[in-house]
């Protein structure tokens, strides 16, 4: 039985519409026209106990509305969800109970609190036994690298140090199950690596579902083992990094460094993507040229110094299935 099953979910949106100026702005006090916006259309998918997805897509894509629906925040259009056996908006006081969500971009902390007394709130709104819930907050407070930040006001922390403490807060109940909504959005590279390695590790070794949304390529790289594509409210992809790799992109890339200036290179099915002095990178299809009869020839026509071959980046790989399924639409 899936932990999280999606069937069928719609989520539309009334969007008041008026003409621009100020008499726009009075006919649309008088009669106000509406145009209907699909978030969400047909939206189906399933997780197993211990999975962690990456949900991936550009802005308008549906990402952040599906979490809220899964979260309780939303009621869906049209459509069934259930998490953990519970309906998200209709048992939402027990369905919060065991799920921890984190946004990016909004915070569960008091702004004006130092962090533990935020914590402490938390304790008595989710009804921890004391007992435990110092257990587990020492325990997250180590692993997040928070204790020198625990009697500081919310407001005075730096952005990566809120996103650790939000993070912490929202496991303070030990949820089965972890939404994660653009948690890296905005922060610094060693931020960002602390994130990732804590996810990997709750994931890894405690067996917490992960549903993680973000637009850094790199996250879903490091953390999720299968991907949803969601695109205009549908899912365009669910399967592995390396299966949507393998059939959007079975391109790959050869960096090559000669002793010399670098040759001009005229092969078929091979392609010069960027050269600077002594380098090159070149695109190839291994079906069609094998890496290994590519590189045998070029250092039997030219002095090489050294040699390596490169999948594409999943940013391209992400980019390029957009194109295809834009042409496809059109």
């Amino acid at each position: 039985m899936p932990q999280i099953l999606v069937r069928d979910l719609a989520k539309t949106y009334r969007v008041a519409e008026r003409d621009p100026g100020l008499l726009g702005a009075a006919r649309g006090l008088l009669r106000r026209r509406w145009r209907a916006v699909e978030a969400l259309q047909g939206v189906s998918f399933a997780l197993e106990p211990g999975e962690l997805l990456g949900f991936v897509g550009p802005n308008g894509a549906g990402k952040s509305t599906t979490i809220k629906i899964l979260s309780g925040i939303l009621r869906p259009s049209s459509g069934h969800v259930e998490v953990d056996g519970f309906v998200p908006w209709q048992d939402r006081i027990r369905h919060v109970a065991r799920i921890g969500v984190v946004f990016g971009q909004r915070t569960q902390l008091w702004w004006d609190l130092p962090v533990i007394e935020g914590f402490d709130l938390l304790r008595d709104i989710y009804r921890v036994d004391p007992a435990r819930y110092a257990r587990t907050r020492d325990e997250l407070v180590s692993l997040l690298r928070l204790e020198r930040l625990l009697d500081q006001p919310v407001r005075q922390l730096s952005l990566g140090q809120r996103m650790r403490a939000e993070i912490c807060a929202a496991l303070l109940h030990e949820p089965r199950i972890l939404f994660l909504d653009e948690p890296t959005i905005g922060l610094d590279a060693p931020s960002k690596l602390a994130v990732r390695d804590f996810v990997k590790r709750l994931n890894r070794e405690r067996g917490v579902t992960v549903l993680l949304t973000t637009h850094d390529m790199h996250d879903i790289e490091a953390l999720a083992e299968r991907v949803i594509v969601i695109g205009h409210g549908r899912v365009l992809a669910d399967s592995p990094i390396e299966t949507l790799r393998r059939d959007v992109l079975r391109e790959r890339r050869l960096f090559v460094d000669f002793a010399g200036d670098a040759p001009e290179i005229a092969m078929p099915g091979v392609e010069v993507r960027a050269r600077k002095d002594r380098a090159l990178e070149l695109a190839f299809d291994p079906a069609a040229i094998p890496a290994p009869a590519l590189i045998a020839a070029i250092a039997a026509a030219h002095p090489v110094e050294d040699v390596h071959v490169e999948q594409p980046a999943i940013e391209e790989v992400i980019a390029r299935f957009y194109d295809l399924h834009g042409a496809a639409e059109a």
